[in-house]
């Protein structure tokens, strides 16, 4: 997509199967490698190695509790997220917009058309999600749209390549927490 080009307005729906490769590409390229540094959303100095995968993205598609949603501009995959029901919450995760679009506001339309779903469709008051806590801009970004930080901490996944490979010690996950209703 030429990103020069006078951009349409996004669409939002419930992502398929045959989304699964452009949502894995998609989320690579956000968070990973040299595509990742486009943007600001890269992981690249602090975990190599892949940040999703065929099974773990089609699985998310596949949720009976939850679902994917893909955003598209002029009929190509920008950005997507993924919401569970929980129950009592929902839980907001594999966020990602293409690097060349990020602070062009499509990440936050993404996170408001999550948590409209999470709150008018299922009838859920409040979002959870877990950040890497050494991501301090983008726990910012959340803290801005309204998200608390509760201090609650989660050891990162050193033994789940699947997650990519960490550089460093000392990575953990803070779980963030708004009310949407």
């Amino acid at each position: 997509m030429d990103t020069t080009a006078r951009i349409t307005e996004p669409t939002f729906r419930i992502a398929t199967i045959a989304d699964v490769p452009a949502l894995v590409a998609l989320i690579d390229s956000a968070y990973r490698g040299e595509s990742s540094r486009a943007g600001w959303t890269s992981e690249a100095d602090l975990l190599h190695g892949q940040r999703t995968d065929a099974g773990s993205v089609a699985a998310a598609v596949e949720e009976p509790d939850g679902l994917v949603v893909v955003m598209e501009v002029d009929g190509e995959v920008v950005a997507c997220c993924q919401i569970q029901s929980r129950r009592e919450h929902a839980y907001f995760g594999m966020f990602a917009v293409r690097p060349t679009l990020q602070g062009g506001g499509f990440g936050r339309a993404v996170l408001a058309e999550a948590e409209r779903f999470a709150r008018d469709e299922w009838g859920l008051d409040e979002m959870q999600m877990t950040v890497i806590s050494a991501r301090e801009e983008l726990v910012a970004w959340y803290v801005r749209r309204g998200y608390a930080r509760t201090g609650q901490m989660i050891p990162f996944p050193y033994d789940d390549e699947s997650v990519g490979v960490p550089t460093r010690e000392g990575l953990e996950l803070e779980l963030l927490v708004k009310r949407i209703g």
